[in-house]
C-alpha cells in the first residue's frame, strides 16, 4: 500500500508538494517586486494583518478582526497553561466539548485535531507545547473556502474562487471492518494511518450496512478532504456578501475565508455561516487542486493572476500612502516562521 500512495502522490499532481505550485511562478514574482522596486510590496495588502498575512500572523489575533457573529468562540493558550486553566477559560466562553485544536501559528492542517475530553486536551497540550487555538467546533453540514478580494478605494471587490470541501465518507455493508473499508476506498486508504488513529475505537469493529462514517472533520487537504471546484457558485449576490464582511474586517482586502454554512441559498442570503479562518497573502484559490476540473497548468495561471492582483492593491496603498515593512524585519520573520515549522514538524513526527 506504501508503493501505491507513493505513485498516487507522484502520478497525480493534486498531491504534489505545494513548492512545485510556486517554483515555476518564481520569476513573475521577481518580476512583480522589480516592477513595484520593492521586494517586500505584498506587505502592504492587508494592513489589518501582521505582514498581511503571510504566515508569520497569529491565526488568533487575525480571526479577532471577524465580526462577533460570524466568528466562533475560540481562546488562545500558550505553552506551559495548566489544564485547569484551560478548562475555566473555555467555560467562561461558553465552549463545550468537542472542540477544534490547532496552533496559532500554521496552515494546511497541520497538527489540527478535533479534542473530545479534558483527557484528550491534557494529551494535546502535552504533545504541542506551542500557542494554540482551542475552537468551538461548528457543527453545520457544509464547508468551503472563499477567494476574495477588494481595491482600497472601492466599495465592492470579486470572489475569484470558491472550493466546496468534501469530506471522505465510506459505506458499511455489515461485513467489513471500518479498518477494511478504509483500506478498500480509492482515496481513504491514502490517508489510512491518519484514519488510524482518528477511529482507534471503531476501527476493527464491522460497519453496519448502509451506515455512514465520516472520517474527518477537519476541512484540510491534508486531512485528505478533497477540494471541489465550486466557481460555478460566484454570483452578484454572493459577492455581495462578502463586500459586506470585507467593509467589517478592518484592513484586510485580500485573501480566503473558510466558511461553515447551511445551504449556500441560505450563504448567499447572509445567513447560517460562520468564518472558522481569514487568511491573507499567502492565500490559495484552492479550487485549482481540484483535477477534474482544471489542470496543473491551469493551476499556475491562476497564481500568477492572483499575484497581480496583489501588486495592484498594493498600488493603491502606496498611493495613499502606505508604506511596505522594512526589509530586514520582514526577512526575519520569514526567518523565525521557517524555524518553527521545523520545530512542529519534528514535534508532530515525534508523536505520530
Amino acid at each position: 500500500m506504501k508503493n501505491n500512495k507513493w505513485l498516487k502522490k507522484f502520478t497525480d499532481w493534486e498531491y504534489w508538494p505545494s513548492y512545485m505550485f510556486y517554483i515555476p511562478n518564481i520569476p513573475y514574482a521577481i518580476y512583480l517586486a522589480l516592477k513595484a522596486r520593492d521586494f517586500t510590496f505584498y506587505s502592504m495588502v492587508n494592513p489589518g494583518i501582521k505582514n498581511s498575512g503571510n504566515g508569520t500572523e497569529s491565526k488568533f489575533e487575525t480571526l479577532e478582526l471577524v465580526p462577533d457573529d460570524v466568528r466562533p468562540k475560540s481562546i488562545l493558550i500558550q505553552k506551559d497553561t495548566p489544564l485547569n486553566s484551560i478548562v475555566i477559560s473555555l467555560h467562561k466562553k461558553g465552549i463545550d466539548y468537542p472542540v477544534i485544536a490547532k496552533p496559532d501559528i500554521g496552515f494546511r492542517g497541520m497538527l489540527v485535531q478535533k479534542i473530545y475530553s479534558d483527557e484528550q486536551l491534557k494529551n494535546y497540550i502535552k504533545k504541542y507545547p506551542i500557542p494554540t487555538i482551542l475552537q468551538e467546533f461548528i457543527d453545520l453540514p457544509n464547508e468551503c473556502g472563499i477567494f476574495y478580494h477588494r481595491m482600497p478605494d472601492a466599495e465592492t471587490g470579486r470572489i475569484t474562487s470558491v472550493t466546496l470541501k468534501s469530506f471522505i465518507h465510506v459505506k458499511g455493508d455489515g461485513i467489513l471492518t471500518l479498518s477494511q473499508l478504509v483500506r478498500n476506498d480509492n482515496r481513504a486508504k491514502h490517508y489510512y494511518q491518519l484514519f488510524e488513529k482518528i477511529h482507534a475505537d471503531q476501527w476493527n469493529s464491522v460497519v453496519e450496512k448502509d451506515t455512514l462514517v465520516k472520517l474527518t472533520d477537519i476541512g484540510n487537504h491534508s486531512k485528505g478532504t478533497r477540494f471541489v471546484n465550486g466557481n460555478h457558485l460566484i454570483d452578484k449576490e454572493l459577492e455581495a456578501v462578502l463586500d459586506g464582511l470585507s467593509r467589517r474586517i478592518k484592513g484586510w482586502y485580500y485573501g480566503r475565508l473558510d466558511v461553515k454554512y447551511t445551504t449556500i441559498e441560505e450563504l448567499k442570503q447572509g445567513k447560517n455561516f460562520t468564518i472558522l479562518e481569514i487568511n491573507g497573502t499567502i492565500s490559495e484559490p484552492t479550487h485549482i487542486y481540484d483535477p477534474y476540473h482544471t489542470t496543473y497548468f491551469r493551476g499556475l495561471k491562476a497564481i500568477r493572476e492572483h499575484w497581480k492582483i496583489l501588486y495592484k492593491i498594493a498600488s493603491v496603498h502606496k498611493k495613499n500612502g502606505l508604506q511596505s515593512g522594512a526589509f530586514y524585519t520582514y526577512w526575519m520573520d520569514i526567518r523565525d516562521l521557517f524555524r518553527y515549522i521545523k520545530k512542529v514538524r519534528r514535534l508532530s513526527k515525534a508523536t505520530s
